[in-house]
């Protein structure tokens, strides 16, 4: 794809009722230029899309899997589907599914791992006053880049740069730092409906709650969104605590080798289209 063909992916994902971010291409677009593909027909319309975004030498996630529903039952999803693979050959690949689909994707050797529930509702905390809370800042970057790494299958520096940067007028973002250590930190972006909060990572329970204030508060009287792995249930029982309700679940599935993630201090995974 071109920088254009992806802002059609992302209308199409907002189309299907994924709800983008408002300005998600140019981080996304950042990660692997190569790894986004577009299927067109005779007439060079678009009929199928998919990414298929590399991590270092070993991993690499699925997402943007969509047909136009003009096309669809005609082959073009299959096609594009195969060369994502193949573009992805000898790599652990991982997907976020919607659950009807798990059946489908293990006949192309996926394996389910664990439900993510998306949880929102209207944000009604405010941002707190505490110390240990520092906005997202290139001075933070190098230590950002450090501590994601302990939460993703390979290295996304690249992605952080773009996710994290300060000043954006579309995301916002927050570390939690103890004695100069980053133990924590998230980010919220505006999306097609509400605001999104992905990543949010913490190393205790409390450390989230904090980081979990400090993001909505940016948005109070908005709707947030916060997609939890279903195994942390303490993430589970933030968004309760704060009214987000479930509004819809994916499949976290994986062929070749799953990778060991740290999903008890995965309070908030950063997007379902890149992992």
């Amino acid at each position: 794809m071109t920088r254009t063909d992806l802002a059609t992916a992302i209308s199409w994902a907002a189309r299907e009722g994924w709800n983008p971010g408002d300005d998600d291409l140019d981080a996304f677009h950042a990660v692997d230029p190569d790894g986004f593909f577009i299927r067109e027909d005779q007439d060079r319309n678009p009929v199928s899309v998919i990414s298929a975004v590399r991590y270092g030498d070993s991993f690499g996630f699925i997402g943007f899997y969509i047909c136009h529903p003009d096309h669809r039952g005609s082959g073009h999803g299959w096609a594009i589907w195969q060369h994502a693979m193949t573009f992805l050959d000898r790599r652990t690949i991982g997907l976020d599914g919607v659950i009807d689909q798990q059946a489908n994707y293990a006949k192309s050797g996926f394996e389910f791992a664990h439900r993510n529930i998306r949880n929102e509702g209207i944000s009604q905390v405010d941002t707190p006053v505490d110390p240990r809370i520092s906005p997202l800042g290139r001075g933070l970057l190098p230590s950002l880049r450090a501590y994601d790494d302990g939460f993703f299958p390979e290295p996304r520096h690249r992605f952080l740069e773009g996710w994290a940067s300060p000043g954006h007028p579309t995301r916002r973002g927050f570390a939690f730092v103890e004695d100069g250590t980053i133990t924590g930190y998230g980010v919220i972006r505006k999306c097609s409906e509400g605001y999104k909060i992905g990543p949010l990572f913490a190393e205790t329970e409390q450390a989230a709650d904090i980081l979990f204030r400090a993001l909505a508060g940016q948005v109070e009287g908005q709707t947030v969104i916060l997609d939890t792995p279903e195994p942390n249930a303490p993430a589970l029982a933030l968004a309760e605590r704060y009214e987000l309700s479930p509004s819809f679940e994916t499949a976290r599935m994986y062929r070749g080798n799953a990778p060991t993630l740290p999903l008890e201090r995965i309070f908030g995974i950063t997007t379902f289209e890149l992992g």
